[in-house]
């Protein structure tokens, strides 16, 4: 443990190194005044970072005795200082004081002392304090180091759900693109297509209960059985029904929290020039056709994984050449502002509409998302976009 003791008295210094040395604390750093302190911290005199500063270590400064009575920069300036720079502030100051003005002693605390010791310094005192200090050091270091593993691991998981997601199509009758935001660093949102034959394909949009690591597992584990279920099956009935099934595997006996999903899947068949969709719970989809009329899917059924029995009605609409599908999940319907299910497709429709209904997934983004601030996105965003062509 590396402690800087800071006093413009030499005499201090020597008394307190000699009890810290005695205790077994030898790596030690002493400063006489604030600006020396600053040095050893790689600051400037504003308390400003320096740009050739020692580095995010700060000399591995664990601990620091700060001497609250010194010329120019005293030892609550230094202090305050101190704590406001993001890569000091969790270094504990204790500060050494001769005042027993208690007012002296609070304005030390709030700017960001956490302990003070009197002088005559009782050694006994000093080493207890210190001691406490730095097992609250060791605790925060802990913390932080722990948080910086859950962050890179948050980071890979993210970089590994971003990867599953499918590429864009954009074959000679049908392009198939989406826009995904997802709200925290995993998401409870997934969307998928697959290539069935020459003519059909299949597209899901999923949105699993809640948003955050254990939903974004939950969604992975569905993803995974989409994947097959899209390969292997046929009927949008049959995909939808095997999806209901896997999903139970997640509930226990002894888990309070029961994970279910909304979902829409649909096949679409370029020569039969039909699309044919089971909704789950899922906000209905749009078909838009080349002359501007818009057409929503029906209304969702009992969402995917609530019970073990999943009835589900397939739905079939006439597509041709020129018409749009927009798929989307209920984050989407945040940009709206209508709080009636009824009035939110008419309100997402007046939103897009001056931005023409066929107009460009980039086009697209710019309408929904400029008046969403990411800091204030508090749920998953996705929508997918056929074009049939």
């Amino acid at each position: 443990m590396r402690i800087a003791v800071v006093d413009d008295n030499p005499m201090n210094i020597t008394v307190v190194k000699e009890i810290l040395k005695r205790a077994g604390y030898t790596d030690i750093l002493q400063a006489s005044s604030g600006m020396e302190l600053f040095g050893l911290l790689g600051l400037k005199a504003n308390g400003q970072e320096r740009e050739n500063g020692p580095g995010d270590d700060s000399h591995g400064i664990d601990l620091i005795l700060l001497d609250m009575m010194m010329p120019g920069v005293d030892g609550i300036t230094a202090c305050s200082m101190i704590n406001r720079s993001p890569r000091l502030k969790d270094i504990p100051i204790i500060m050494v004081t001769a005042i027993g003005d208690s007012k002296k002693l609070a304005e030390a605390l709030d700017a960001g002392a956490i302990d003070y010791v009197t002088k005559p310094i009782n050694r006994i005192e000093l080493l207890a304090r210190i001691r406490v200090a730095l097992r609250l050091k060791e605790q925060k270091d802990w913390h932080k180091e722990r948080d910086r593993r859950m962050r890179e691991e948050l980071q890979l998981a993210r970089e590994v759900q971003l990867a599953a997601l499918p590429q864009p199509v954009d074959d000679e009758r049908i392009a198939i693109d989406a826009i995904f935001r997802p709200s925290e660093e995993l998401s409870g949102d997934l969307y998928a297509w697959h290539r069935i034959d020459d003519n059909r394909y299949g597209i899901a949009v999923i949105d699993a209960m809640g948003h955050g690591i254990s939903s974004s597992l939950a969604c992975m584990f569905i993803a995974s059985v989409l994947k097959e279920a899209m390969t292997k099956q046929v009927g949008v009935r049959r995909v939808m029904k095997e999806l209901n099934r896997r999903s139970m595997q997640l509930q226990f006996a002894d888990q309070l929290v029961q994970y279910y999903f909304t979902g829409l899947y649909m096949v679409v068949d370029l020569s039969a020039g039909t699309l044919e969709y089971v909704n789950a719970g899922h906000p209905p989809g749009m078909l838009i056709r080349s002359d501007g009329t818009i057409e929503q899917f029906a209304q969702g059924g009992i969402a995917i994984g609530m019970f073990s029995e999943m009835a589900v009605e397939k739905h079939t609409l006439a597509v041709s050449p020129g018409d749009r599908i927009v798929l989307l999940t209920d984050g989407i319907y945040d940009l709206v502002g209508s709080d009636y299910e009824e009035d939110r497709g008419t309100s997402l429709t007046a939103l897009l509409k001056p931005f023409g209904m066929h107009a460009s997934l980039h086009e697209l983004e710019q309408a929904l998302f400029s008046r969403d601030p990411e800091e204030l996105q508090s749920d998953d965003r996705c929508l997918v976009v056929v074009d049939l062509k």
